[in-house]
């Protein structure tokens, strides 16, 4: 497998540090909102990213952390009159809810900057103790000069960084690229015991801390949206590779942006969504497919129209799945034919394929290609008019089921969700046609299209589906 490397600014073969484990980590939610529209992307892909590792073979150790304190969550704790913690618990919770409908599996760990004060503080200790890192008043800062390297992720020379900086009035930084490790308390603020008085964490040492506590000093893949490049991630190169004396992490993986609507999402512009938002108006794996159907490094663009698009493009998927589970109601076990086995050597090239396209640097939107290359196949080759070898519809079925399961697309049946009381009118109204009593089959057939379920008389029996 091969991914693109922020570092390197190139494709390379993925060899992990273990060669039977994978240590991720990836940058997750600031608490104190629902997460919107442009997190949900890092969240799904990388999600994709674990699975298909772990398909291939692999045991993943995901860390995704929770940031639960910050500016952001002091300011609405306190607007809404409640504690930090229980805004954090509260929009942790929601997290885990818009993150199961979208299918996105909880990481093996999600730590929370709160439960590893000590070790964000140990790490600052050792920068302190190494010349990395100064106090003035119980304000800890890292001096990026002091790190030569400062500004190779981002591939930004530390003097064109230092032109578009400034010093707060309140700071008390010695340089304008510095940044805080550790916040003196401010009255009313939440803080911690700390060797430099009370205070919390600055925003950057959280993810260095919790990486090196619960995955190593050396990591396998870092990820997340671009916007983190700079200065979140340069900033966590700088002081884990100086705490540690060693790389911070291998491979670095980065999504691109989304716009919405040809613009950038803004809350001036109205046009900022929440996942919850959206999932009001789309069924969570049309925004899940969506996501995947473009390759994770290229801007996408959030807009009705590519949304219906989607739409229309999973339907075509549970049509073939409704259609093949129809086939094989109607199928013979048997050899395969000369047709059959073209077909199961179709289905063959459409799996490399996909994990061909997987390989590529988590080529999503190939991969998804490959699946309705197997669509097109199962049109093409299989009967409708007599019963083709149950053999061959099942491959077909189980290969969906398989690519499907990695991308957390196409795993829902409508078959299956076939309640009694449908079933048994369809099979009184097949009893009243075989009895050559139409009027009954008619009035059975309205009722059903009132619930919204289609029927189709085919040669092979009858068809049926949901009405959308």
């Amino acid at each position: 497998m091969k991914i693109y490397n922020t570092l390197t600014k190139k494709k390379e073969e993925f060899v992990p540090i273990d060669k039977n484990e994978v240590k991720m980590y990836s940058c997750g939610p600031t608490v104190y909102d629902y997460f919107h529209i442009g997190n949900a992307r890092p969240f799904i892909i990388f999600d994709t990213m674990r699975r298909y590792l772990e398909y291939r073979g692999y045991k993943v150790k995901f860390v995704q952390n929770f940031t639960d304190i910050d500016d952001k969550m002091i300011n609405r704790a306190n607007k809404e009159g409640i504690t930090v913690k229980e805004l954090g618990e509260r929009f942790i919770a929601e997290y885990f809810k818009d993150a199961s409908a979208l299918d996105i599996h909880p990481a093996t760990i999600h730590p929370k900057a709160t439960e590893n004060i000590d070790a964000i503080i140990e790490i600052i200790k050792k920068l302190e103790d190494k010349g990395y890192a100064y106090n003035v008043d119980g304000n800890v800062y890292f001096s990026t000069k002091k790190f030569r390297e400062y500004g190779k992720l981002s591939k930004q020379p530390l003097e064109d960084l230092e032109a578009g900086a400034r010093i707060d009035v309140n700071e008390t930084k010695k340089d304008a690229m510095d940044f805080a490790l550790w916040k003196a308390q401010k009255e009313g603020e939440p803080a911690w015991e700390s060797p430099w008085g009370m205070g919390r964490p600055g925003w950057h040492i959280e993810c260095s801390a919790m990486a090196n506590k619960y995955l190593g000093e050396t990591i396998d893949i870092h990820s997340g949206g671009q916007d983190l490049v700079f200065p979140h991630h340069e900033n966590e190169v700088a002081q884990s590779e100086c705490a540690n004396g060693n790389p911070f992490a291998n491979y670095w993986m980065h999504n691109g942006y989304i716009n919405i609507n040809n613009q950038k999402m803004s809350k001036s512009l109205g046009n900022f969504f929440t996942v919850r938002d959206i999932l009001e108006k789309y069924d969570a794996e049309i925004v899940r497919f969506f996501m995947l159907s473009a390759h994770y490094r290229n801007p996408v663009n959030f807009s009705d129209v590519l949304m219906e698009q989607s739409k229309s493009a999973v339907e075509r998927v549970y049509t073939c799945i409704d259609n093949l589970h129809f086939l094989l109601d109607n199928s013979e076990n048997r050899e395969l034919n000369e047709k059959e086995a073209v077909f199961s050597q179709e289905l063959d090239k459409c799996k490399q394929k996909f994990i061909d396209s997987m390989d590529d640097d988590l080529n999503t939107a190939d991969a998804i290609s490959a699946i309705f290359d197997i669509v097109y196949a199962s049109n093409t080759y299989l009967s409708t008019e007599e019963k083709n070898s149950t053999e061959a519809i099942n491959k077909a079925l189980g290969i969906i089921a398989e690519l499907g399961n990695i991308l957390g697309l196409f795993t829902k049946s409508k078959k299956n969700s076939l309640d009694a009381e449908v079933e048994a009118l369809i099979e009184e109204r097949n009893k009243a046609r075989a009895e050559k009593n139409w009027a009954k089959a008619d009035e059975i057939r309205d009722k059903l299209k009132a619930m919204h379920i289609i029927l189709k008389d085919t040669p092979m029996g009858v068809k049926w589906s949901y009405e959308e």
